[in-house]
């Protein structure tokens, strides 16, 4: 088994891992969260996404939250050109965006087909890089589906090749309901990364089935060095039916230490990070 001697962390739990808490989370307590795993040693954080309140409460303190990370390299998720523009004004240095790999879920989601987000984001994307921006491109439901069950590596295909041609910066390969298992996980990033080799690929793993460290395994074994996680485990999607949070970042840097592989990430303190996350959760 072959396994990167680096592998660098993206710690989404700010907004993934709290964008789905009932009772909205004072945004003092958010910054102090963030303040903290910016400590231990994250280079890059999703702190917040810039939707409107009404659909995610959550995130009502989104411009707040981006003054408080001026001078941090953070993401911050922008569905619509509306977002990216409330962005572009906070000042962010990195946006990401989200499309379905199944037409299903992105209809339940945001209520468009596949093919008309994407030809959305042809305008998000330019404006971004004009304007400097790094782009992560999210493939969400890029395994299977509640709505449609299997979703096909062609359907994933579709997806990433027009993202690399409207020129991301990173793809991020999501298992948004945490159905995936360590074969389908390999064989899909092998085949995209062959596909793609100059392209950086991210893996982005729910625990729903308590494989999301076996799928990290078999990500690595196909040349991904780059991981979504969440501190504490917390997080979860709200058109994503018994989905549980994301791979638990204290877990997740535990495994690659005792393998050797370099993170970055202070794990003693990162623990006590982790419990702060957990105090958060009101679940």
């Amino acid at each position: 088994m072959i396994f990167p001697k680096t592998v660098e962390i993206i710690e989404v739990g700010p907004r993934d891992g709290l964008q789905n808490e009932p009772l909205f989370i004072p945004t003092e307590q958010k910054k102090e969260l963030i303040a903290k795993l910016t400590k231990v040693g994250f280079k890059r954080i999703e702190t917040t996404a810039f939707v409107h309140p009404k659909w995610v409460p959550q995130m009502a303190d989104a411009e707040e939250i981006a003054a408080f990370c001026k001078g941090l390299n953070y993401i911050a998720l922008t569905p619509n050109m509306k977002a990216l523009e409330r962005a572009i004004q906070a000042n962010v240095p990195q946006i990401a965006v989200f499309i379905g790999a199944s037409s299903a879920f992105n209809k339940k989601n945001i209520n468009k087909t596949t093919d008309e987000s994407l030809r959305e984001c042809e305008a998000i994307f330019e404006k971004a890089k004009d304007n400097g921006m790094l782009i992560r491109a999210y493939v969400s439901m890029a395994f299977s589906c509640p709505y449609q069950g299997e979703v096909t590596f062609e359907e994933v295909h579709h997806v990433c090749q027009r993202f690399v041609e409207l020129g991301a910066d990173e793809i991020d390969i999501g298992d948004t309901n945490g159905h995936a298992n360590p074969k389908i996980v390999y064989e899909r990033f092998a085949r995209l990364r062959d596909l793609y080799p100059d392209m950086t690929f991210v893996g982005h793993f729910h625990d729903t089935r308590k494989m999301a460290l076996a799928n990290v395994i078999a990500a690595m074994q196909a040349g991904v060095d780059k991981f979504d996680s969440s501190v504490g485990g917390l997080g979860g999607c709200p058109y994503s039916p018994g989905a549980t949070g994301n791979v638990a970042t204290e877990d997740l840097v535990l495994m690659l230490s005792e393998m050797g592989i370099e993170t970055g990430v202070d794990l003693d303190s990162l623990k006590e990070v982790a419990e702060f996350a957990k105090s958060l959760s009101t679940r």
